[in-house]
Order: structure tokens, then sequence, then C-alpha cells
């Protein structure tokens, strides 16, 4: 919707043990604060969004994540720690860089692992925040975790016995995102690398509907792959570090703060059920279904307008 500016600032951030986050900051300097929290885990932050803010309205805050992106140092190399990769670390960086570049309150805005940790930033800041978008709304439960590795199963056998046989036997009854980081952080160079193919396989068929093709997706290129597999298999197999419904239990900490829920009918991955249930827990959201839409946000399409249209609701 506008055009796709140049950040006017960008930095590294030392936020403790050895890690330091990138930021970038575009638009107006003296506009209203807002900062998208990226997916993944462990995706980065994309540009794209700065598309979607009005530059001469909006201060906009892009960052990547601990390990990821233009972060240091990148959990791509398998030689880096993830002991002080949690989901509570990366709420204590968000705080620190929402008082390094002296913003008092922010929108927030992000989906999928982006929307459990906005929750569950704002959960623990209320009094930081001013209003919440959330396009393919997640908490990160035990069971959500459970049917994105093993329920979608239903739809895609095919896929779903590659990606069960893909661990040893005595695995595959268990917690399978646990099971796959531990070959992800194998020794054995091999052994990573098709842990890293197997998950990247499973995930993309998940999301697209059954595509299995990593041709022309980031998925294409080996270091992302085992990035995003890492970081996505270290959080989802110790249950994104939470209490099993941490976020559903505290949502009325939220109380006063507006938010707009955008949710697809046909998002597989991420079933209407957890957003509907957020939006009955938290009165001062409004649930946007798209009867149209899944988990993927593509430039034009429902999701993409709708997100347009929550961020100007709120200027």
């Amino acid at each position: 919707m506008y055009p796709q500016v140049e950040p006017y600032a960008q930095g590294m951030l030392d936020v403790g043990d050895g890690q330091l986050i990138h930021w970038e900051a575009s638009g107006n300097p003296d506009g209203k604060p807002a900062c998208v929290f990226h997916g993944g885990p462990g995706s980065g932050s994309h540009p794209r969004w700065r598309e979607d803010f009005d530059p001469d309205h909006w201060n906009l805050v892009l960052w990547d994540q601990r390990g990821c992106g233009r972060s240091t140092p990148s959990v791509a190399d398998p030689a880096t720690g993830m002991e002080h990769n949690t989901t509570q670390h990366l709420i204590d960086d968000a705080e620190k860089l929402r008082d390094h570049l002296g913003i008092d309150r922010w929108l927030l805005a992000g989906g999928s692992w982006g929307s459990t940790l906005i929750l569950a930033y704002a959960i623990q800041h209320p009094g930081r925040v001013s209003e919440i978008i959330i396009p393919a709304v997640t908490t990160s439960r035990p069971e959500e975790h459970a049917w994105i590795t093993r329920g979608l199963g239903l739809f895609y056998p095919d896929h779903f016995d590659a990606f069960r046989d893909g661990v040893p036997e005595e695995d595959r009854d268990g917690n399978l995102a646990l099971a796959y980081n531990r070959l992800l952080n194998s020794p054995d160079p091999a052994v990573r690398e098709k842990a890293a193919w197997d998950w990247s396989k499973w995930d993309l068929s998940t999301i697209t509907g059954g595509d299995n093709d990593f041709e022309g997706t980031r998925y294409a290129d080996p270091v992302t792959r085992y990035r995003l597999a890492r970081t996505v298999t270290h959080y989802w197999g110790n249950e994104a570090f939470l209490e099993p419904n941490h976020i559903f239990d505290n949502l009325d900490r939220l109380k006063g703060i507006p938010g707009v829920l955008i949710h697809g009918r046909n998002d597989f991955g991420g079933p209407l059920y957890t957003a509907w249930e957020v939006a009955k827990r938290w009165p001062d959201a409004e649930l946007v279904i798209l009867n149209d839409a899944g988990h993927v946000i593509m430039e034009g399409n429902s999701m993409d307008k709708a997100i347009t249209a929550a961020i100007q609701k709120f200027r």
C-alpha cells in the first residue's frame, strides 16, 4: 500500500548472554510507534511490513529475534548454544529494545509464532502496549504443537508417514519436535542436513496444503532451512517454554488494550478454534474471520487487506 522506505536508523543491541539483536526503524521518527514481532520461531523480520504502515504517520520498528535474521550469534551455526533462547528471553529483549529506542507504548503486530510472543509480552507488560494486530492467531499450547506435528496427519497421511519416519523408531510415538531437535543437534552434518530437509518438507506441506516443492521458497536455502528447523523444534519441543495455558489463563491482563485478531477459516496448521477462544477471553479484541484464507499472508489476499484495514483503524 505504501512505498517500502529504507530505515532511518538501525543497529545491534546487546541484550546479554553474548546475544546481539538486530533492529531497524523506518518511517516518521516522531510518528506513532509500532513494532512487528516476526514468526517462525526463527524466520527473521521481513521488510514487506514497511509497505503496510504509512511512513508519514508511523514509526515502525522491525527486529530479529535471537539467533535469526541479522542477529548474532546465528543458530544456523550448530556450535551456537540455545540455552539462552527462550520465550522469556525474547520478551526481555523486546522490552530492552523499547527502552533503548525511548518508546513509551507501541502498537504490536505479528502472526503465527509472532502472535504467541506478542500475547506473552503484552500479558507481562500491558502498560507498554497501545494496540495489537494479530493475523494467524496462536498461543503455543501443547495441543497446538501436537496438532501441527501429529494431528495434521489426518489430512496429509502421505507426508506425515515420511515426516514421522524421519526420526528413530523408538521416538515415533513421542514428541516429534523434540526428536527432530536432537537430530538437528547431532555432531554428524549428514544427520543434521537430513533432519532439516525432512522437517521442512512437512512444514511446507502443512502451510501450502500439500505443495512439497522447495523451489522458490525460503526452504530452498540449506542454511535457512537448518536455522528454521533448529529454532522451531527447540521451541515446540519445549512447549514454547510456557505453562500449558499461560496465555489463555492471563488474557484478563489485556483489558483495555484494543486488538484485532485476523484468522483464516482454512488455516490447517492453526485451526480457528484458538482465535475464537482468545477473542472470547479478551473482550477488547475484534475477531475477523476470513472464509477464503489460510495461514499465509500474500500480497493482495484477504489476509493482507484485513491487516491493512486494522492498521488504518489504529492510526
